[in-house]
């Protein structure tokens, strides 16, 4: 008889680890990862032809003579009805026996349990990645690749500019392998590492002597009004209004904490306005000490007690202020015929010119002309008459006049009558009390 065998017991593995396999006649158990024999006898129909039988192999099969006794398998039994039975065992032939060792898969080798187990390529050193990679294992092999910040490129782990990328919200660090990320000034940096969270100094830092306005990175420093925020943007200074102008109050002007205020000198009161000074007539609220035979005049700031006029020689009073010297009296023929006592105030520094008095007769004759002028007073030059009719003139203040000061001025009226060829004059001594304030 002939036997006839098919065996093939070599495991191959293709090269490299990407892909491994079992040898024909091996299938894979991916549960275990071993190489098991597949039985031929089963799967491959007629395997074994005419007398020839199928005897399963590690790796293969055998087909052997129907009544050779040794090869007995069950899968003669759908024969037994067909052919007699074998005859009674004689000699066994020395056939060779065929073991059925176990073999793992590439990537993997036998324990001490005879099991396949998966080799640590990475552990053992024995992986091909390049110094700049590492090493992972896997099932039956490894990979290699890049650490959390590199990337792979032709076989390079080459650092990831993550700045690059935006990976933060502000200020970003490149570091190998990594980065970093900061925060402008006035903002803190997030739990999450990139993000950005805006510093409220206000409640933080108090850095303002005042108020304190938060801002988006920052803060502002506002100061109480009446206070005036200094150079270094922080600290608040007091405001001196004073200083800003001389029109804020009518007199004086005093500068305090935050605020300023106005005053007045003696003899005047702060209006409502609280900058305007105003007149106390003391001679209408009866405050004089002048006595029962003076007359209180009142002037601004303060007030005169005026003496009862008393006409000189060879004057006779005709009135309270008015004197006259008689015609028939020769001491009279160089004299004004009349005088007449008058008092006014004027305020200091009033601006000019300036009409300030107004002087006109009282009768006027046929054929008669008027002259007006200054007879006495006014040796500064700072008044003149100026003629506005025929029988009037008006007193101009020609340069401004500072008080307190006591000015006595004579204005004369002289009358010609060339008819009858008179001339006489008639004079009005006026008195003006310059006050020390403008007001």
């Amino acid at each position: 008889r002939i036997l006839t065998a098919f065996t093939l017991a070599v495991c191959l593995s293709s090269p490299g680890k990407a892909q491994q396999q079992c040898t024909n006649g091996f299938d894979l158990d991916r549960a275990s990862g071993q190489c098991l024999d597949i039985d031929e006898c089963r799967t491959i129909p007629e395997a074994c032809r005419g007398d020839m039988v199928c005897v399963n192999q590690n790796g293969g099969y055998l087909c052997v003579p129907r009544t050779n006794p040794v090869y007995r398998s069950p899968y003669l039994n759908p024969y037994s009805n067909i052919y007699p039975p074998p005859p009674a065992p004689g000699p066994v032939p020395n056939y060779p026996t065929v073991t059925r060792p176990l073999m793992c898969r590439f990537g993997f080798q036998l324990d001490e349990n005879n099991q396949c187990a998966d080799v640590d390529e990475c552990a053992s050193d024995s992986h091909q990645c390049n110094p700049t990679q590492i090493c992972i294992n896997t099932e039956g092999g490894y990979t290699c690749s890049c650490t959390e910040g590199y990337w792979l490129l032709e076989g390079q782990c080459l650092d990831i500019d993550e700045c690059r990328y935006g990976y933060c919200q502000q200020l970003c660090a490149n570091v190998p392998g990594s980065y970093s990320c900061t925060c402008n000034p006035g903002f803190t940096l997030n739990d999450d590492g990139r993000s950005c969270q805006d510093v409220n100094e206000c409640t933080s830092q108090n850095p303002c002597t005042q108020t304190c306005v938060n801002t988006y990175g920052s803060f502002l420093c506002r100061c109480e009004p009446g206070y005036e925020l200094e150079a270094d943007g922080v600290n608040c200074s007091d405001m001196d209004e004073c200083s800003f102008s001389e029109f804020l109050c009518q007199h004086e002007c005093v500068n305090g904490p935050g605020s300023y205020y106005c005053i007045c000198p003696s003899g005047y009161n702060l209006l409502d306005d609280s900058r305007s000074c105003q007149d106390i007539n003391e001679c209408e609220i009866r405050n004089f000490t002048c006595t029962p035979q003076q007359t209180c005049f009142n002037i601004p700031g303060e007030y005169k007690c005026l003496d009862p006029v008393r006409c000189e020689e060879p004057y006779i009073q005709i009135n309270e202020n008015r004197c006259m010297c008689p015609a028939e009296n020769a001491g009279c023929r160089d004299q004004p015929f009349t005088v007449l006592y008058r008092v006014m105030d004027m305020v200091s520094g009033r601006s000019v010119p300036s009409d300030i008095f107004q002087m006109q007769a009282t009768t006027r004759y046929p054929g008669a002309y008027y002259i007006f002028q200054i007879k006495s007073g006014n040796e500064g030059r700072e008044f003149y008459m100026r003629q506005t009719g025929p029988i009037s003139a008006t007193l101009v203040m020609t340069r401004p006049v500072k008080g307190p000061r006591t000015i006595e001025l004579d204005l004369e009226m002289i009358t010609v009558n060339t008819v009858i060829n008179f001339r006489g004059s008639s004079v009005i001594r006026l008195r003006i009390y310059v006050s020390q304030y403008s007001f």
